[in-house]
C-alpha cells in the first residue's frame, strides 16, 4: 500500500516503463520502488517535513527550483527546503507520468503536480501547478533523488 493510499487517497501513476519485453524484472521493480519514493516525497512536501525530504535525497543531491540557484549537496538542499517550508505551505498531488530506469542504478521520472500554495506570512492562497523532472539514483539499495528540477505550469501572474 502506498503512502497516498494510507492517507485515504488512491495512488495515481502514469506510465511505468518496465523492460522492453514486458517481463517483470529489475526495471519493473525499480519503477515500483521509485514510485514509492515519489509518493513519500509528495507527503513530505505536504507536511513541510525537511527531515523526510532529506531521507529521500542522495547525499550529493541537487535541488533546482525555478527562479533560484541550484542547491548542491545535503547541507544546501536542507537549507533550501527549510527556507521553502518557512515561507509556504503546499497541498499538492503528484501525477507520476513516467518512470524510466536507464541503467542498473539510474532512472528518471517525470511528474506533474497540482494543488494550492499558501504564503505563511500573509495567509494568501492560490493555485500551484508544476511539471517536474527527477533523476533517481539507487544508493545502498534505496532509490534516492539525485537531481530534481521543476517549473510552473500556471499562467504568468498579471
Amino acid at each position: 500500500m502506498s503512502y497516498l493510499e494510507k492517507m485515504g487517497r488512491p495512488a495515481r501513476t502514469g506510465l511505468l516503463r518496465a523492460p522492453a519485453d514486458g517481463a517483470r524484472g529489475p526495471g519493473a521493480d525499480a519503477a515500483a520502488a521509485i514510485t514509492d519514493t515519489l509518493h513519500r516525497y509528495e507527503v513530505a512536501l505536504n507536511t513541510g517535513d525537511t527531515n523526510a525530504v532529506m531521507a529521500l535525497y542522495a547525499e550529493d543531491g541537487v535541488f533546482m527550483p525555478q527562479h533560484f540557484p541550484s542547491a548542491v549537496g545535503a547541507t544546501l538542499v536542507r537549507a533550501a527546503y527549510d527556507g521553502v517550508f518557512a515561507t509556504i505551505r503546499l497541498s499538492v498531488a503528484f501525477d507520476i507520468v513516467e518512470v524510466v530506469p536507464v541503467a542498473e542504478d539510474w532512472a528518471f521520472a517525470r511528474t506533474n503536480s497540482t494543488g494550492t500554495v499558501t504564503v505563511l506570512a500573509t495567509g494568501e492562497s492560490g493555485p500551484e501547478a508544476n511539471q517536474e523532472l527527477f533523476v533517481m539514483q539507487r544508493v545502498e539499495g534505496a532509490w534516492k533523488i539525485a537531481r530534481y528540477a521543476f517549473c510552473t505550469t500556471n499562467p504568468p501572474r498579471g
